[in-house]
């Protein structure tokens, strides 16, 4: 559900994956990146948000079985 939630609003998917310092510096760039480019720039910050998504699922399943790096 949070891949969905990353296609319209990434810097609050970012938020809900637990990286509350990353959503906000991405809120910052990502509205003026919107105003000024029309848009073309959100592809950027859905792919930002989709692999950080990803990383926090990875460290918490390495957390579950207990990997280590």
């Amino acid at each position: 559900m949070n891949y969905v939630l990353a296609l319209f609003l990434p810097p609050l998917s970012i938020l809900l994956t637990g990286r509350p310092f990353v959503a906000i510096i991405t809120f910052l760039i990502w509205i003026p990146a919107i105003i000024f480019s029309g848009g073309l720039t959100h592809p950027m910050f859905i792919v930002l948000a989709w692999i950080l998504i990803y990383q926090g699922g990875e460290e918490s399943r390495a957390r579950k079985y207990g990997y280590r790096n």
